[in-house]
């Protein structure tokens, strides 16, 4: 064989071949590959084992999308997303959300919150305007996440974030949660896990 270079042995040319083969799947991950990696912290079933951390199985696409996003961009720390998301392509993250989005949220079991806790949850909503965005029963659309059903611990974790600037992607929501009671706060942690 003759190649721009010279004469080119034959066996070379086959062991390229081959090496590039044997190479390019290990580069090139499937969507369910990674989406894999996904569930050592968020749960085979949906169901993550660390209350704190989110259900993701059932979320909106949209959201689940900026999150990524915005985890490869470092607006959202997290030490162990931040590197994951970072291998993640735009086309990755979209087709990851969408994998996500349309699984059935987990029911986590969690119980309703008792009449009082409701309402000053509901109460609260009113003060705050949380349907405004998160839409009735807290279902949540398109970039705004569903609430209902998340679990306390994670719903807790996420407001003491937003009150202390921790998660930085979101300003308005660290607004919103430092002009609300604390009390207020806890009664709508109660109340959303149990929706």
């Amino acid at each position: 064989m003759r190649g721009k270079l010279g004469w080119l042995n034959p066996g070379v040319v086959i062991l390229g071949a081959l090496w590039g083969a044997v190479a390019a799947p290990a580069v090139a991950q499937s969507i369910a590959e990674k989406v894999e990696v996904c569930a050592s912290c968020h749960g085979q079933n949906g169901k993550p084992i660390d209350k704190t951390i989110p259900i993701i199985w059932g979320q909106q696409l949209g959201y689940i999308y900026i999150q990524l996003r915005d985890f490869k961009r470092g607006d959202r720390k997290n030490e162990i997303m931040q590197p994951i998301a970072s291998s993640f392509e735009k086309d990755d993250m979209l087709a990851i959300a969408e994998y996500f989005s349309k699984k059935t949220w987990p029911d986590l079991g969690q119980p309703r919150s008792p009449k009082d806790v409701s309402g000053r949850a509901l109460s609260a909503n009113h003060s705050v305007g949380c349907t405004g965005c998160h839409l009735d029963q807290f279902q949540g659309d398109g970039t705004v996440p569903r609430l209902a059903g998340q679990s306390r611990e994670y719903l807790t974790k996420t407001i003491a974030d937003f009150r202390t600037r921790a998660r930085g992607n979101n300003p308005g929501m660290s607004d919103l949660m430092l002009a609300t009671t604390p009390d207020d706060l806890a009664a709508l942690e109660e109340y959303l896990s149990g929706l």
